[in-house]
Formats: C-alpha cells, sequence, structure tokens
C-alpha cells in the first residue's frame, strides 16, 4: 500500500504544479475548485492502475471516486467559465497581485495546502483500492455503496436545481427554497458528505487498519463543509444580500435534510 501512496503523492503534486502555471499565466487559480473533484478522481484511478489484479470491491472503491469526481469537475469548471474569477480566491490573492507576486501567492495559499488537503480527504479511497487487492465485494462495501448513491442523488439534484435557479432572471434576489433546497439549506454538501461518508465505508471492508487510517478523509471533509470554508462562508452576509435568506434559516435544516419549520 505504502509503494502506491507514495506514488500517488507524487502524481498529485506533479499536477498541482502544472496547473500553477497555467493559473500563474492567466492570472486566475478559480479553476483550482474544479481541480478538487478532478484530483481526487484522478488518485483513485491511478491506485486502482497500479494494481496488478484489481477485484471487484477495488474497483468498486475507484469508480464511485472517479464518478463523484469527474461529475463535480465537469460542474465547477463549466461554472468556471461562465462566470470567472471566484471572489474568494480575488480577495486571497489580492494583496500578492498588488506587490507582483501573484504567483507565488498562489502557490503557496492556494495550490500546495489543495495538495496536501486533497490527497488527505482521498485517503479512502485511494487506501480502499490499494487493500482490496483482487476481494470481492462484501456487505459492508455495499453499504457504503448505498451511502455513496444517496450522496451522489443529492449533490447532482441540488446542483442541477440551483443551476436552474440562477439562470431564471425572475429568481434575481430571491432565496432558493423549493425542491431538496425545502429540506436542507446545502443539499449538495450533505451529498459531497454522504459520498464521501459511503466510500470510506466500502473502504473499511478491507480491514480496521484501512478504516481507521482513511477515516481523517471524511471527517476533515465533514469539517470543512459544515465548520469551515463550506455553509459559514457561503452563508455569511447572506441575508444582507437576499431578502427573506433569515427566515429560511429559520424554518430550514442547516446540513442535514429535514421537514421545514412553520
Amino acid at each position: 500500500m505504502a509503494d502506491i501512496l507514495l506514488t500517488n503523492a507524487g502524481i498529485i503534486l506533479a499536477a498541482m504544479l502544472a496547473l500553477w502555471l497555467v493559473a500563474a499565466k492567466i492570472g486566475d487559480v478559480s479553476f483550482i475548485d474544479a481541480v478538487w473533484g478532478g484530483g481526487m478522481a484522478l488518485l483513485a484511478l491511478t491506485a486502482w492502475l497500479q494494481l496488478g489484479d484489481p477485484g471487484a470491491r477495488a474497483t468498486l472503491i475507484a469508480a464511485m471516486a472517479v464518478i463523484w469526481g469527474a461529475r463535480l469537475a465537469l460542474h465547477l469548471y463549466t461554472r468556471w467559465r461562465a462566470s470567472g474569477e471566484d471572489p474568494r480566491y480575488a480577495k486571497i490573492l489580492g494583496p500578492a497581485r498588488e506587490q507582483g507576486r501573484y504567483a507565488s501567492g498562489a502557490l503557496k495559499r492556494v495550490f500546495l495546502p489543495q495538495a496536501v488537503l486533497l490527497f488527505v480527504t482521498c485517503l479512502p479511497a485511494q487506501m480502499g483500492v490499494a487493500a482490496s487487492g483482487a476481494e470481492a465485494i462484501g456487505p459492508l462495501a455495499m453499504a457504503g455503496a448505498a451511502l455513496w448513491l444517496l450522496g451522489m442523488v443529492f449533490e447532482t439534484v441540488g446542483d442541477w436545481q440551483l443551476s436552474r435557479f440562477r439562470k431564471d432572471p425572475a429568481s434575481k434576489g430571491k432565496v432558493l427554497d423549493t425542491g431538496l433546497w425545502r429540506y436542507t439549506r446545502h443539499p449538495n454538501y450533505f451529498g459531497d458528505a454522504c459520498v464521501w461518508w459511503g466510500v470510506w465505508l466500502a473502504a473499511s471492508e478491507a480491514g480496521i487498519g484501512v478504516a481507521l487510517g482513511s477515516v481523517i478523509g471524511p471527517a476533515f471533509l465533514t469539517f470543512t463543509l459544515t465548520k469551515w470554508s463550506g455553509k459559514p462562508l457561503l452563508e455569511k452576509g447572506m441575508a444582507d444580500r437576499r431578502p427573506g435568506y433569515a427566515e429560511y434559516v429559520r424554518k430550514t435544516s442547516g446540513f442535514i435534510p429535514w421537514f421545514p419549520k412553520d
């Protein structure tokens, strides 16, 4: 397993350095959000390709990560192409741009940290694939696949509903509170968490060592989505920009889907 993880670490570092050169040339790092999903798909695939004779469970785990990552990467890349530079990254790298050191700032504050965090978050897929070898799919992996499927539905449908809402001129200044967004303020984030706890559950079938060694991945992702750069950052100041958002927060679950309050 160690050789697979070391090879993957080298692959993701090389990929991030190459993409950093692109970002430095175009003066925009915002496509890194698409790289997050695509990078984890890459790590799962390269782990699978390093197996001599991958079995059904290794293939299932790799497929779960690749399908999730490819969909998310395409979605976020398309959004970046349509919207341009993300205000979050413009703010983070604004001082570096003004001081003429945008490239070094992008490397230190975006690409290298993202490489580490991406690698760690993807540990369930990497370790699960590496430790599964030629093993068949068991009940724990099936349960993980079911949780993954639930997450994919929430994330895909939630993103689709939000995209339609944003494209409708009549939605300007309004709050999306229909569909999945009626039951959780962040169906896409909830879906993300379900996907990676599902991958972790499937990987755990390979043994307690894999379960304990990779649990940091979904735990960190859930923390990020609920307490750090996901939900808190997105909702900050939203009530000021969109009338009715405070009421939406009052009656709608912040993460886990539930029926709205009266």
